[in-house]
Order: C-alpha cells, then sequence, then structure tokens
C-alpha cells in the first residue's frame, strides 16, 4: 500500500498501542499524520518521532480535532484522561476505543462530543501480526468510518464484527486474555514434563515448541476444526488417550476453562464502571 494520509491521533503508545503502530507503518500510513500522546513515551515511540515523523506530544491545544482518536491507555486510567482529550473529539472524529471492560455508553459520558464510536479488542499477538480483533460500531458510525476502523485493526491481524456490544466481555475472557492460557499451558507442561523425570530445560523446550508448533498447524490447517485436529494426535488405547481421558474427564480442562473464561468475562464487566 502506498503512504496516504490519515488524520489520527493515538492516546497511549503503551505495547499494544506500538504494536498498532508499527503494523500501520507497514501499512503505507503516513507517520507524519500520526500524533500520539503519551506522557511516558517507549524509546520505540521516540524512535517513530525522531524517523518517522510523528507528532509526540504537542499541547493539546495544538492538535486539530482528527479522523480518527484512538484510545489505546489502561481502562483504569480514563477517568484522569478524559478531561484532557475530550477537546480533540470533532463532530466528524471516529472515537476507536480498545479499552477493555469501557462501554460505549461509558466513553460516550466521558467523551459529550463523540458520536460514531468503535470499541475494538485486541490480542497481543497483535506484535507479530498475527492478532485477532472483535469490534462493535455504534449505529452512528459511518460505513467509511467502519472500512478506516477496519484498516487499521486489521494492520495487525484478523478483524471479526459484533453486531452485539455486549460480546465484548466474552471476547475480552477468550481471545483478549486466551494468550494468557496459553502460556500457562506451556508452562504446565513443562513442569509436569519436570515432575515425570526430564531436565527441567530440557522439559521447557520440548513445550514449549510444541505448544509452537501445534499453533502453527492450526493455522496450517484452517479447514480442519480443532477437535479434528486433536483426534488425529489420538490413537485408541495410546498415550495420548491415556492423558485425555484426565484431561477431558468431569473436573478436566473443560470445566477450569469455563470458570477462567466466566471470570475474566465478569472482571471484564466490573471494569465498565
Amino acid at each position: 500500500m502506498t503512504e496516504r494520509p490519515l488524520s489520527l491521533v493515538l492516546v497511549g503508545a503503551g505495547k499494544m498501542g506500538s504494536a498498532l503502530l508499527g503494523g500501520w507503518f507497514g501499512q503505507g500510513i503516513d507517520g507524519t499524520s500520526i500524533t500520539i500522546v503519551d506522557p511516558a513515551p517507549s524509546e520505540e515511540t521516540q524512535m517513530a518521532a525522531r524517523y518517522k515523523g510523528v507528532r509526540l506530544n504537542p499541547p493539546i491545544a495544538d492538535i486539530a480535532a482528527p479522523a480518527v482518536l484512538f484510545l489505546a491507555i489502561k481502562p483504569q486510567t480514563l477517568d484522569d484522561a478524559a478531561p484532557q482529550i475530550a477537546p480533540l473529539v470533532g463532530p466528524q472524529t471516529l472515537v476507536l476505543s480498545i479499552l477493555a471492560g469501557k462501554t460505549t455508553a461509558n466513553l460516550k459520558a466521558r467523551l459529550p462530543a463523540a458520536s460514531g464510536i468503535v470499541r475494538a479488542m485486541p490480542n497481543t499477538p497483535a506484535a507479530i501480526r498475527r492478532g485477532i480483533s472483535a469490534a462493535y460500531a455504534t449505529p452512528e458510525v459511518s460505513a467509511a468510518q467502519r472500512a478506516t476502523a477496519d484498516e487499521l485493526l486489521s494492520a495487525v491481524g484478523r478483524v471479526e464484527w459484533l453486531d452485539d456490544e455486549t460480546h465484548l466481555d466474552a471476547v475480552t475472557a477468550v481471545s483478549g486474555s486466551g494468550p494468557a492460557y496459553v502460556f500457562l499451558l506451556a508452562e504446565c507442561l513443562a513442569e509436569a514434563g519436570a515432575a515425570a523425570g526430564l531436565p527441567p530445560d530440557l522439559a521447557a523446550r520440548l513445550a514449549r515448541t510444541t505448544v509452537e508448533g501445534s499453533g502453527e498447524l492450526m493455522h496450517r490447517s484452517p479447514e480442519k476444526a480443532v477437535s479434528r485436529l486433536r483426534e488425529e494426535v489420538t490413537s485408541p488405547g495410546g498415550t495420548t488417550a491415556a492423558a485425555l481421558t484426565i484431561l477431558m474427564g468431569e473436573s478436566g480442562l473443560k470445566k477450569i476453562m469455563d470458570a477462567a473464561v466466566e471470570a475474566a468475562k465478569r472482571r471484564a464487566a466490573e471494569l465498565s464502571g
């Protein structure tokens, strides 16, 4: 994609904000059309300002209302940040938020001039352009604004659009928090390997590479259900079947995962206050 102008203000350039920024550069968005507001910019963000022409922390009064105001701060800091960034919202500004738990009504209450709002939930594989985001647009969002939001989010992975905003708490619990569950699986598998007698460093390598390879196998087998991939590894009466008897038992992984996702969903709802 050739470089093109897009009036965009990114509020918050932490890990996710930086991942998005890198994706936008790769997409061909001109750095000179991006302004970053972040009280503690990382070295990576400062380099973007130095070499890509990104404006970094100009006075708020000097920032014209952008086409897109992208909120990537921590959810708990919204109340403090809102009075400072509210003046940036113009009549044609799309507010695009990735703040977990903060509903469109919550955002509207803190940014009263906002009309069209897109609320999205990406995840950390965005850092390698393999993330997935789910997004919801309020009725005021135009087709052109939705297309812009889709383009900005798809710079770091796949985008799924929702018709019901209430589904975003469950999305947060599944894909938003999901990478941590996968990493925990690798941790536990390594610890189990060590408990079974393997040297801990070898167990860690075996577990990590197994999870990496299995994820890539899923990625390269989109036509197969994950249950089918599991079945292809499981010989009747074999070692994998013996392990799955435990993992798929009444108190096994499904029950634990159901409880974990419900806890994360409940916490996402609590953050909307």
